[in-house]
């Protein structure tokens, strides 16, 4: 789950990391009142769901209250990345003497905690990553025993050779790698990282996405939902127990286990397709899991194929044809399907679907994914 920036300053503030004042308004009205308490210089930062708010005009530094609202008018309502600004975060402006990353991700592989750490802040990680990565500093922590602060020293003083900003690196690395953990948050990240002219080390940004599989542990982090980002299927899917992501592709894709899902796209892409959604429903048998996905895959005009990648073990592949029947049933569904089940009451899924109209089957990833994409451009999608 994602959160504005506003929320996860919070959550730093609440573990002792320095962080900047500021208010949230939705209005430009409310944005002039807050910059006349504020005084001075302010930022008017766009708070969505989304990178690069800068490069798109949605962060803007202002002299005062009445530049402040003029600025505020351009950014509320703007698009970013396909997502309306429905508010900005006003926050004093600080004077930087240079600009530093950090950030707390899951390192599925490792199983653990990795902190990156970089002396370059203030531009995509990703960037640095490709272009410098010995810039980044990269470690592993036990989530449980929390970062030492020997370790938390070692990496400060590879980022900051001075002494006294090194130990304030460090101190706002240990708090955040334990807001980290409380949080059961998949990525907290700080960028940037500032140093301020008069020595001071403050988190000038504050990105957390939270692991929704915990949020059952944290009531108070699940009512942070933003819905207003949230399309009527994102919502639907959440609330029908399907994860689904919504991508920029032509085919329709609708399998069972995240790492499946996960191999399949990147099969779509290597036949020369393009995935439209990733779409896991996970390990229940409930055909009315795959209506819901049937229909929420449907409502993008781009897709001109679905495909079905079943692995049945858990999820029984009869159920799953019993939901593919109805799903054609009540939604009348006239892109092709293609369909691979294997695994669990396989045989019974094949004598469901016999006869349905519309399905083309397939005993292989590879098959099935070639068809699905040779269907797709047939239709109109090609890549």
């Amino acid at each position: 789950m994602n959160i504005h920036e506003y929320q996860a300053r919070e959550i730093f503030r609440a573990h002792g990391i320095p962080v900047p004042g500021g208010e949230v308004a939705s209005t430009p009205e409310e944005v002039e009142a807050i910059a006349s308490r504020l005084g001075g210089r302010v930022v008017i930062k766009a708070q969505v769901h989304a990178g690069g708010r800068g490069k798109a005009g949605g962060v803007k530094l202002a002299t005062g209250p009445a530049e402040a609202r003029e600025m505020a008018s351009a950014i509320l309502g703007m698009e970013i990345k396909g997502l309306t600004v429905l508010k900005v975060l006003v926050a004093p402006a600080l004077d930087i003497a240079h600009e530093y990353y950090l950030g707390v991700a899951v390192d599925r592989k490792a199983g653990l905690p990795l902190i990156m750490a970089s002396r370059e802040g203030g531009i995509d990680i990703e960037e640095v990553a490709v272009t410098r990565p010995q810039a980044i500093v990269r470690h592993h922590f036990d989530p449980q025993a929390g970062l030492r602060a020997f370790e938390a020293r070692q990496i400060a003083f590879a980022i900051e050779p001075d002494g006294k900003q090194a130990a304030q690196i460090a101190a706002v690395l240990q708090k955040l790698c334990v807001a980290f953990a409380a949080v059961d948050a998949s990525l907290a990240e700080i960028n940037p990282l500032i140093k301020t002219l008069d020595g001071e080390i403050v988190a000038l940004d504050a990105k957390v996405n939270l692991d929704d599989n915990a949020l059952f542990r944290h009531p108070e982090l699940a009512a942070l939902r933003d819905r207003s980002t949230e399309t009527p299927d994102e919502e639907e899917a959440r609330q029908k127990g399907l994860s689904f992501i919504k991508l920029d592709g032509e085919i329709g894709c609708v399998v069972n286990g995240a790492g499946l899902a996960m191999a399949t796209m990147d099969l779509v892409k290597h036949f020369g397709g393009r995935p439209a959604n990733f779409l896991d429903i996970g390990g229940s048998s409930d055909p009315e899991k795959v209506v819901t996905a049937i229909k929420i895959i449907t409502h993008d005009p781009k897709v001109k194929a679905i495909l079905f990648n079943i692995f049945g073990g858990i999820t029984r592949c009869d159920d799953v044809a019993r939901g593919l029947v109805e799903a054609v049933k009540r939604t009348q569904i006239k892109l092709p399907i293609v369909i691979r089940l294997t695994g669990t009451n396989e045989a019974e899924a094949r004598e469901i679907l016999k006869g349905v109209s519309g399905l083309t089957p397939a005993t292989s990833m590879d098959e099935a994914v070639q068809k699905a994409v040779a269907l797709a451009k047939s239709t109109g999608g090609a890549a």
